[in-house]
Protein backbone atom coordinates (compact mmCIF):
# COMPACT_ATOMS: atom_id res chain seq x y z
CA UNK A 1 0.00 0.00 0.00
CA UNK A 2 2.88 2.57 0.74
CA UNK A 3 4.63 2.11 -2.80
CA UNK A 4 0.89 2.49 -4.51
CA UNK A 5 0.54 5.22 -2.27
CA UNK A 6 4.11 6.92 -3.24
CA UNK A 7 3.96 5.45 -6.81
CA UNK A 8 0.52 7.61 -7.31
CA UNK A 9 0.97 10.68 -5.79
CA UNK A 10 2.05 13.70 -7.90
CA UNK A 11 2.11 16.12 -5.26
CA UNK A 12 4.75 19.08 -5.18
CA UNK A 13 5.83 22.70 -4.60
CA UNK A 14 6.36 23.09 -0.65
CA UNK A 15 4.45 19.45 0.05
CA UNK A 16 5.60 17.99 3.04
CA UNK A 17 3.16 15.50 3.73
CA UNK A 18 4.69 11.45 3.66
CA UNK A 19 2.76 10.14 0.98
CA UNK A 20 4.93 11.33 -1.87
CA UNK A 21 9.17 11.36 -2.22
CA UNK A 22 9.13 14.89 -3.01
CA UNK A 23 6.97 15.59 0.37
CA UNK A 24 8.96 13.38 2.25
CA UNK A 25 12.47 15.10 1.23
CA UNK A 26 10.74 18.42 1.60
CA UNK A 27 9.74 17.60 5.24
CA UNK A 28 13.21 16.42 6.25
CA UNK A 29 14.67 19.63 5.36
CA UNK A 30 12.57 22.29 6.59
CA UNK A 31 12.71 19.71 9.95
CA UNK A 32 16.44 20.07 9.79
CA UNK A 33 16.35 23.66 9.20
CA UNK A 34 14.14 23.98 12.26
CA UNK A 35 16.56 22.00 14.29
CA UNK A 36 19.42 23.98 13.31
CA UNK A 37 17.55 27.67 14.28
CA UNK A 38 16.06 26.29 17.13
CA UNK A 39 19.59 24.74 18.49
CA UNK A 40 21.64 27.72 17.30
CA UNK A 41 18.47 29.99 19.32
CA UNK A 42 18.96 27.91 22.23
CA UNK A 43 22.52 28.78 22.46
CA UNK A 44 22.48 32.10 22.57
CA UNK A 45 19.80 31.77 25.89
CA UNK A 46 17.14 31.98 23.87
CA UNK A 47 13.81 30.72 24.00
CA UNK A 48 14.34 29.78 28.21
CA UNK A 49 11.01 29.82 30.13
CA UNK A 50 11.82 32.36 33.15
CA UNK A 51 11.05 28.94 35.20
CA UNK A 52 14.30 27.01 34.58
CA UNK A 53 15.89 30.14 33.29
CA UNK A 54 17.74 30.70 37.03
CA UNK A 55 18.98 27.26 37.66
CA UNK A 56 22.23 26.49 35.38
CA UNK A 57 21.13 22.54 35.62
CA UNK A 58 17.37 22.86 35.21
CA UNK A 59 17.87 25.19 32.39
CA UNK A 60 20.52 22.86 30.48
CA UNK A 61 18.15 19.79 31.24
CA UNK A 62 15.29 21.40 29.42
CA UNK A 63 17.64 22.36 26.25
CA UNK A 64 18.40 19.19 26.33
CA UNK A 65 14.84 17.80 26.41
CA UNK A 66 13.87 20.22 24.13
CA UNK A 67 16.52 19.25 21.43
CA UNK A 68 16.45 15.62 21.79
CA UNK A 69 12.58 15.74 20.50
CA UNK A 70 13.40 18.12 17.81
CA UNK A 71 16.08 15.26 16.87
CA UNK A 72 13.37 12.65 17.30
CA UNK A 73 11.26 14.62 14.61
CA UNK A 74 14.64 14.81 12.17
CA UNK A 75 15.55 11.45 12.15
CA UNK A 76 11.68 10.16 11.42
CA UNK A 77 11.44 12.28 8.67
CA UNK A 78 15.07 10.88 7.70
CA UNK A 79 13.96 7.97 8.07
CA UNK A 80 11.04 8.87 5.45
CA UNK A 81 12.86 10.61 2.99
CA UNK A 82 15.22 7.51 2.79
CA UNK A 83 12.39 5.00 1.91
CA UNK A 84 10.78 7.39 -0.62
CA UNK A 85 14.73 7.92 -2.14
CA UNK A 86 14.68 3.99 -2.48
CA UNK A 87 12.16 3.59 -4.41
CA UNK A 88 12.80 6.34 -6.60
CA UNK A 89 16.21 4.76 -7.12
CA UNK A 90 14.69 1.64 -8.19
CA UNK A 91 12.80 2.99 -11.05
CA UNK A 92 15.42 4.74 -11.99
CA UNK A 93 18.18 1.97 -12.04
CA UNK A 94 16.00 0.20 -14.04
CA UNK A 95 15.55 3.20 -16.41
CA UNK A 96 19.40 3.32 -16.80
CA UNK A 97 19.87 -0.57 -17.54
CA UNK A 98 17.70 0.04 -20.47
CA UNK A 99 19.35 3.50 -21.50
CA UNK A 100 22.53 1.47 -21.57
CA UNK A 101 21.00 -1.53 -23.81
CA UNK A 102 19.93 1.47 -26.17
CA UNK A 103 23.00 3.43 -26.03
CA UNK A 104 24.91 -0.47 -27.02
CA UNK A 105 22.39 -0.43 -29.99
CA UNK A 106 23.52 3.13 -30.89
CA UNK A 107 27.09 2.18 -30.95
CA UNK A 108 26.47 -1.43 -32.71
CA UNK A 109 24.59 0.76 -35.31
CA UNK A 110 27.04 3.33 -35.62
CA UNK A 111 30.16 0.81 -35.78
CA UNK A 112 27.97 -1.00 -38.88
CA UNK A 113 28.57 1.51 -40.67
CA UNK A 114 30.72 0.39 -43.73
CA UNK A 115 31.70 -3.04 -42.33
CA UNK A 116 28.12 -4.06 -42.22
CA UNK A 117 26.25 -6.37 -39.61
CA UNK A 118 26.98 -9.24 -38.48
CA UNK A 119 25.98 -12.13 -35.86
CA UNK A 120 28.20 -10.77 -33.19
CA UNK A 121 26.34 -7.40 -33.28
CA UNK A 122 23.35 -9.42 -32.84
CA UNK A 123 24.39 -11.65 -30.33
CA UNK A 124 25.77 -8.29 -28.22
CA UNK A 125 22.09 -7.01 -28.59
CA UNK A 126 20.52 -10.17 -27.55
CA UNK A 127 22.65 -10.63 -24.54
CA UNK A 128 22.14 -7.09 -23.38
CA UNK A 129 18.03 -7.04 -23.35
CA UNK A 130 17.92 -10.50 -21.70
CA UNK A 131 20.57 -9.11 -19.05
CA UNK A 132 18.43 -6.00 -19.09
CA UNK A 133 15.76 -8.10 -18.69
CA UNK A 134 16.59 -10.51 -15.79
CA UNK A 135 17.66 -7.04 -13.93
CA UNK A 136 14.27 -5.46 -14.39
CA UNK A 137 12.98 -8.22 -12.42
CA UNK A 138 15.55 -8.87 -9.56
CA UNK A 139 14.67 -5.16 -9.14
CA UNK A 140 10.82 -5.84 -9.00
CA UNK A 141 11.04 -8.14 -6.32
CA UNK A 142 12.23 -5.13 -3.30
CA UNK A 143 10.50 -1.99 -5.02
CA UNK A 144 11.23 -0.50 -1.51
CA UNK A 145 14.53 -1.34 -0.70
CA UNK A 146 16.62 0.35 -3.96
CA UNK A 147 15.77 -2.42 -6.16
CA UNK A 148 18.88 -3.24 -7.85
CA UNK A 149 20.62 -1.61 -5.02
CA UNK A 150 19.14 -4.02 -2.58
CA UNK A 151 21.42 -6.65 -2.87
CA UNK A 152 24.29 -4.36 -2.89
CA UNK A 153 23.41 -2.72 0.69
CA UNK A 154 24.55 -3.89 4.10
CA UNK A 155 23.00 -4.58 7.44
CA UNK A 156 23.54 -1.20 8.51
CA UNK A 157 21.69 0.40 5.19
CA UNK A 158 24.61 1.35 3.28
CA UNK A 159 26.33 0.87 -0.11
CA UNK A 160 28.51 -2.44 0.40
CA UNK A 161 32.06 -1.97 -1.53
CA UNK A 162 32.58 -5.35 -1.00
CA UNK A 163 28.90 -6.10 -2.46
CA UNK A 164 29.14 -3.61 -5.10
CA UNK A 165 33.04 -5.55 -6.41
CA UNK A 166 31.56 -8.51 -6.51
CA UNK A 167 28.35 -7.44 -8.24
CA UNK A 168 30.10 -5.69 -10.93
CA UNK A 169 31.98 -8.68 -12.04
CA UNK A 170 28.99 -11.24 -11.82
CA UNK A 171 27.33 -8.84 -14.08
CA UNK A 172 30.54 -8.78 -16.75
CA UNK A 173 30.80 -12.60 -16.09
CA UNK A 174 27.12 -12.86 -16.81
CA UNK A 175 27.42 -10.86 -20.08
CA UNK A 176 30.60 -12.05 -21.28
CA UNK A 177 29.07 -15.70 -20.58
CA UNK A 178 25.41 -14.88 -22.86
CA UNK A 179 27.05 -13.60 -26.11
CA UNK A 180 28.93 -17.00 -27.25
CA UNK A 181 26.09 -18.39 -25.77
CA UNK A 182 23.86 -16.88 -28.23
CA UNK A 183 26.41 -17.00 -31.14
CA UNK A 184 26.58 -20.76 -30.19
CA UNK A 185 22.64 -21.08 -30.43
CA UNK A 186 22.58 -19.76 -33.95
CA UNK A 187 25.47 -21.31 -35.40
CA UNK A 188 25.92 -24.07 -37.83
CA UNK A 189 28.46 -27.07 -37.00
CA UNK A 190 31.60 -25.87 -38.77
CA UNK A 191 35.05 -23.82 -37.84
CA UNK A 192 32.99 -20.75 -36.25
CA UNK A 193 31.40 -23.39 -33.59
CA UNK A 194 34.90 -24.69 -32.57
CA UNK A 195 36.50 -21.59 -32.23
CA UNK A 196 33.71 -20.53 -29.74
CA UNK A 197 33.98 -23.78 -28.19
CA UNK A 198 37.39 -22.82 -27.76
CA UNK A 199 36.66 -19.41 -26.50
CA UNK A 200 35.05 -20.65 -23.71
CA UNK A 201 38.05 -22.72 -22.39
CA UNK A 202 39.11 -23.34 -18.82
CA UNK A 203 42.55 -22.00 -18.83
CA UNK A 204 41.28 -19.16 -20.89
CA UNK A 205 39.07 -17.51 -18.21
CA UNK A 206 40.54 -18.91 -15.47
CA UNK A 207 42.10 -15.58 -14.33
CA UNK A 208 38.23 -13.93 -14.71
CA UNK A 209 37.16 -17.15 -12.64
CA UNK A 210 39.40 -16.46 -10.36
CA UNK A 211 39.06 -12.91 -9.69
CA UNK A 212 35.40 -13.36 -9.79
CA UNK A 213 35.45 -16.15 -6.77
CA UNK A 214 38.07 -13.94 -4.85
CA UNK A 215 35.42 -10.68 -4.77
CA UNK A 216 32.57 -13.16 -3.97
CA UNK A 217 34.57 -14.75 -1.34
CA UNK A 218 35.73 -11.45 -0.34
CA UNK A 219 32.28 -10.35 0.37
CA UNK A 220 30.81 -13.01 2.04
CA UNK A 221 34.22 -13.21 4.27
CA UNK A 222 33.48 -9.23 5.50
CA UNK A 223 29.96 -9.68 6.47
CA UNK A 224 31.04 -12.74 8.92
CA UNK A 225 33.81 -10.39 10.20
CA UNK A 226 31.47 -7.49 10.96
CA UNK A 227 28.90 -9.81 12.60
CA UNK A 228 31.63 -10.92 14.84
CA UNK A 229 33.28 -8.27 15.79
CA UNK A 230 30.02 -6.58 16.31
CA UNK A 231 28.83 -9.31 18.93
CA UNK A 232 31.63 -9.35 20.56
CA UNK A 233 31.28 -5.53 20.97
CA UNK A 234 34.64 -4.83 19.19
CA UNK A 235 33.12 -2.93 16.12
CA UNK A 236 30.17 -0.52 16.94
CA UNK A 237 27.51 -0.10 13.67
CA UNK A 238 24.92 2.53 13.47
CA UNK A 239 22.31 2.10 10.66
CA UNK A 240 22.05 4.80 8.15
CA UNK A 241 19.16 6.69 6.90
CA UNK A 242 19.97 5.73 3.23
CA UNK A 243 22.55 4.11 1.02
CA UNK A 244 24.50 6.84 -0.39
CA UNK A 245 27.33 6.53 -3.62
CA UNK A 246 29.45 8.07 -1.39
CA UNK A 247 29.42 5.12 0.95
CA UNK A 248 31.75 3.26 -1.49
CA UNK A 249 34.82 5.42 -1.19
CA UNK A 250 33.86 6.12 2.81
CA UNK A 251 33.60 4.99 6.11
CA UNK A 252 30.40 5.17 8.32
CA UNK A 253 31.00 8.35 9.55
CA UNK A 254 31.33 9.79 5.97
CA UNK A 255 35.14 10.12 5.96
CA UNK A 256 37.43 9.12 3.63
CA UNK A 257 38.73 5.47 3.68
CA UNK A 258 41.79 4.37 1.91
CA UNK A 259 41.23 0.67 2.03
CA UNK A 260 37.63 0.97 0.28
CA UNK A 261 38.79 3.55 -2.24
CA UNK A 262 41.65 1.58 -3.11
CA UNK A 263 39.87 -1.87 -3.97
CA UNK A 264 37.00 0.51 -5.82
CA UNK A 265 39.36 1.95 -7.99
CA UNK A 266 41.18 -1.51 -8.73
CA UNK A 267 38.70 -2.86 -9.43
CA UNK A 268 36.91 -0.40 -11.39
CA UNK A 269 40.56 -0.29 -13.40
CA UNK A 270 40.67 -3.97 -14.33
CA UNK A 271 36.83 -4.03 -14.89
CA UNK A 272 37.50 -1.68 -17.62
CA UNK A 273 40.12 -3.23 -19.00
CA UNK A 274 37.80 -7.19 -19.00
CA UNK A 275 35.24 -5.03 -21.04
CA UNK A 276 37.63 -3.65 -23.53
CA UNK A 277 38.84 -7.11 -23.87
CA UNK A 278 35.13 -8.32 -24.46
CA UNK A 279 34.08 -5.52 -26.73
CA UNK A 280 37.12 -6.39 -29.07
CA UNK A 281 36.67 -10.35 -29.24
CA UNK A 282 33.17 -11.03 -28.43
CA UNK A 283 33.75 -14.43 -29.29
CA UNK A 284 35.30 -15.88 -25.92
CA UNK A 285 35.73 -14.78 -22.51
CA UNK A 286 37.86 -11.73 -21.58
CA UNK A 287 41.18 -13.13 -21.31
CA UNK A 288 42.52 -11.17 -18.13
CA UNK A 289 46.44 -11.53 -16.94
CA UNK A 290 47.35 -12.96 -14.31
CA UNK A 291 49.21 -9.88 -13.17
CA UNK A 292 45.68 -8.09 -13.83
CA UNK A 293 43.95 -10.85 -11.49
CA UNK A 294 47.36 -10.62 -8.72
CA UNK A 295 46.58 -7.28 -8.45
CA UNK A 296 42.94 -7.56 -7.75
CA UNK A 297 43.88 -9.93 -5.07
CA UNK A 298 46.41 -7.70 -3.32
CA UNK A 299 43.73 -4.72 -3.26
CA UNK A 300 40.90 -7.63 -1.84
CA UNK A 301 43.77 -8.37 1.28
CA UNK A 302 43.96 -4.65 2.08
CA UNK A 303 40.47 -4.47 1.83
CA UNK A 304 39.91 -7.54 4.10
CA UNK A 305 42.68 -6.15 6.54
CA UNK A 306 41.21 -3.30 7.42
CA UNK A 307 37.74 -4.99 8.10
CA UNK A 308 39.98 -6.56 10.60
CA UNK A 309 41.73 -3.82 11.89
CA UNK A 310 39.11 -1.70 12.02
CA UNK A 311 36.73 -0.41 15.62
CA UNK A 312 37.44 -0.33 18.92
CA UNK A 313 35.21 -0.33 22.18
CA UNK A 314 34.65 3.01 23.80
CA UNK A 315 37.78 3.48 27.03
CA UNK A 316 36.98 5.44 29.95
CA UNK A 317 40.12 6.93 30.95
CA UNK A 318 39.70 9.19 33.49
CA UNK A 319 36.70 10.45 35.68
CA UNK A 320 37.06 14.56 37.25
CA UNK A 321 34.78 17.06 39.03
CA UNK A 322 34.19 19.92 37.08
CA UNK A 323 35.95 23.28 38.29
CA UNK A 324 33.68 26.53 37.43
CA UNK A 325 35.89 29.88 37.14
CA UNK A 326 35.86 30.89 41.20
CA UNK A 327 34.69 27.95 42.32
CA UNK A 328 36.76 25.48 45.51
CA UNK A 329 38.49 22.11 44.57
CA UNK A 330 36.26 19.95 46.71
CA UNK A 331 35.05 16.11 46.20
CA UNK A 332 32.80 15.04 43.90
CA UNK A 333 29.03 14.94 45.58
CA UNK A 334 26.09 14.53 44.27
CA UNK A 335 24.79 17.30 42.25
CA UNK A 336 28.51 18.36 41.02
CA UNK A 337 29.16 17.95 37.16
CA UNK A 338 31.82 15.11 36.48
CA UNK A 339 33.63 14.95 33.13
CA UNK A 340 34.36 11.77 32.29
CA UNK A 341 37.41 11.81 29.50
CA UNK A 342 38.23 8.87 27.52
CA UNK A 343 37.62 7.83 23.42
CA UNK A 344 35.27 5.90 21.49
CA UNK A 345 32.67 7.42 22.83
CA UNK A 346 30.70 8.41 19.40
CA UNK A 347 31.24 6.17 16.94
CA UNK A 348 31.25 6.43 13.16
CA UNK A 349 27.71 6.93 12.12
CA UNK A 350 26.48 8.43 15.57
CA UNK A 351 26.97 12.10 15.29
CA UNK A 352 23.72 12.91 14.59
CA UNK A 353 21.92 14.35 17.28
CA UNK A 354 19.54 11.87 17.97
CA UNK A 355 22.53 9.49 18.63
CA UNK A 356 24.45 11.63 20.42
CA UNK A 357 21.17 12.15 22.84
CA UNK A 358 21.43 8.08 23.12
CA UNK A 359 24.51 8.08 25.11
CA UNK A 360 24.19 7.13 28.91
CA UNK A 361 26.65 7.12 31.52
CA UNK A 362 25.95 4.63 34.10
CA UNK A 363 27.09 5.91 37.78
CA UNK A 364 26.96 2.81 40.25
CA UNK A 365 22.91 1.86 39.52
CA UNK A 366 21.58 5.11 38.24
CA UNK A 367 21.45 5.52 34.35
CA UNK A 368 22.10 9.18 33.33
CA UNK A 369 21.45 10.24 29.94
CA UNK A 370 24.44 12.42 28.44
CA UNK A 371 22.11 16.05 28.26
CA UNK A 372 22.94 18.08 24.75
CA UNK A 373 24.95 21.17 25.31
CA UNK A 374 24.17 23.26 22.04
CA UNK A 375 26.79 26.00 20.74
CA UNK A 376 26.81 27.74 17.47
CA UNK A 377 27.11 25.32 15.32
CA UNK A 378 27.25 22.00 17.14
CA UNK A 379 27.24 20.48 20.83
CA UNK A 380 29.97 21.20 23.13
CA UNK A 381 28.95 18.16 24.95
CA UNK A 382 29.12 15.05 24.08
CA UNK A 383 31.96 14.22 22.44
CA UNK A 384 34.17 11.46 21.16
CA UNK A 385 36.28 12.09 24.13
CA UNK A 386 34.55 14.31 26.55
CA UNK A 387 31.09 13.61 28.01
CA UNK A 388 29.92 15.75 30.74
CA UNK A 389 27.33 14.81 33.14
CA UNK A 390 25.62 15.33 37.07
CA UNK A 391 26.26 13.19 39.62
CA UNK A 392 21.92 12.69 40.45
CA UNK A 393 21.03 12.85 44.08
CA UNK A 394 19.99 9.02 44.21
CA UNK A 395 23.86 7.92 44.11
CA UNK A 396 24.98 6.70 47.44
CA UNK A 397 28.11 8.15 49.14
CA UNK A 398 30.98 5.87 48.69
CA UNK A 399 32.60 3.83 45.79
CA UNK A 400 30.44 4.13 42.68
CA UNK A 401 31.69 2.99 39.35
CA UNK A 402 31.10 4.92 36.38
CA UNK A 403 30.83 3.46 32.76
CA UNK A 404 29.93 4.51 29.64
CA UNK A 405 27.42 3.23 27.00
CA UNK A 406 27.23 4.24 23.41
CA UNK A 407 24.28 4.94 20.99
CA UNK A 408 25.01 1.26 19.55
CA UNK A 409 24.64 -0.20 23.03
CA UNK A 410 28.11 -1.27 23.52
CA UNK A 411 29.37 -0.68 27.28
CA UNK A 412 32.68 0.62 27.96
CA UNK A 413 35.42 -0.22 30.90
CA UNK A 414 34.63 0.75 34.56
CA UNK A 415 36.26 3.77 36.24
CA UNK A 416 35.74 4.14 40.40
CA UNK A 417 35.48 7.38 42.00
CA UNK A 418 34.79 8.24 45.68
CA UNK A 419 31.42 10.37 46.17
CA UNK A 420 31.50 12.04 48.94
CA UNK A 421 28.01 13.07 51.36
Amino acid sequence: MAVQEIHRSTHGGGCTCDDCPHGAREGHRRAVEAFLEQRDGLAAGMGLPAAVARSAGASRQWVSDELTLSARTVAARGREAGHSWLYLLSRRAVLGVWIAAGVLLLVQVGTAVGNGWSTARTAGLLAAVVLAGLLTVAARAQPVRGGLLAPLVGEDNRLSTSKTVAGAWLVLTAFAALLPTLRLAASTPGPERAALYAGLGLWRALPLLAVVALTAGVSVLVRRVVSVRIMGQRLQKLPADRPRGADLLTDDAGRGSLPDAQYALVSTVVLAFAAVTLARFPDRMPRLPWALALLVALSAAVYLAAKYAEGSRPLVLSVVRTREPGDIDASVRPGDDIEIRGVGFVPPGAQTPEMLARLVVRIGTVHVHVPLVPVAGGFTTPSDTVLTVPVPAEVEPGRVDIQVVTAAGVESNRCSIDVAE
